[in-house]
């Protein structure tokens, strides 16, 4: 039995059937909600592993509920929405969802985008790293505790921005590509998740660099990748 519990933000029967027949199917538990007030207090009551969520709900832009449940949980959230420009797909990740699924959508790519997911979410507490603390400059990363500061200070980072600063500390010096990175972070390469991974390397370079056009810590490489450099 699959213990995994999944939120359905959904107000379309037909999709919302679709995803429940297949959660179903494949032994998921799940809760449902046709609205994003609805969303919020089934996310705050009973706190499911990951998030289903559709951006044009009735009462509320999904990028509110988004930006809600982000106010106060790291809980994953993969948007399925007909909005298919990058700029939707920008927002919506900038506003701290996780993944982004376009409609209409194959249920395979939905159940793998899940297990994903699962496999990303088992891997933060069974992930063993050689040494406890990173130093690089003024940045500290104490993957204990799963916290970094810079200058003292605790950075406020999205799960995603964590595992991105995580992934260029631990290969301190060396160039990883788009495909390294993404299949690391996400554990695919799919097309979109180019465009995904320059929306959360933009945001911690914020939180990162005094000068994000002047990089102190993260090069990028263009067209290949990005590297985490040495700062004495």
């Amino acid at each position: 039995m699959n213990k995994c519990t999944i939120l359905v933000v959904e107000d379309d029967p037909s999709i919302k059937n679709l995803m429940v027949t297949t959660l179903k199917t494949h032994d998921y538990n799940y809760l449902l909600a046709g609205n994003g007030r609805t969303a919020l207090m089934e996310a705050a009551s009973h706190n499911p592993d990951i998030v289903l969520l559709d951006l044009g709900l009735p009462d509320m832009d999904g990028m509110e509920v988004i930006k809600n449940i982000r106010s106060w949980s790291t809980m994953p959230i993969i948007v399925v929405s007909a909005r298919s420009e990058d700029s939707d797909k920008i927002r919506a990740l900038d506003a701290g969802a996780d993944d982004y699924l376009t409609k209409p959508f194959s249920v395979e790519e939905m159940l793998a985008r899940l297990r994903v997911t699962q496999r990303r979410l088992n891997s933060v507490n069974t992930d063993i790293v050689q040494f406890s603390v990173f130093e690089n400059g003024a940045l500290k990363i104490d993957y204990a505790a799963g916290c970094a500061y810079l200058e003292g200070a605790e950075l406020h980072l999205t799960p995603i921005e964590y595992k991105l600063l995580c992934i260029l500390s631990k290969n301190l010096g060396r160039v990883l590509t788009h495909t390294f990175i993404t299949e690391n972070v996400w554990g695919h390469s799919w097309e979109n998740d180019v465009a995904s991974l320059r929306v959360f390397m933009a945001t911690l370079r914020k939180k990162l660099e005094a000068k994000p056009g002047s990089p102190q810590y993260i090069q990028t490489h263009v067209g290949v990748g990005y590297r985490m450099l040495r700062v004495e």
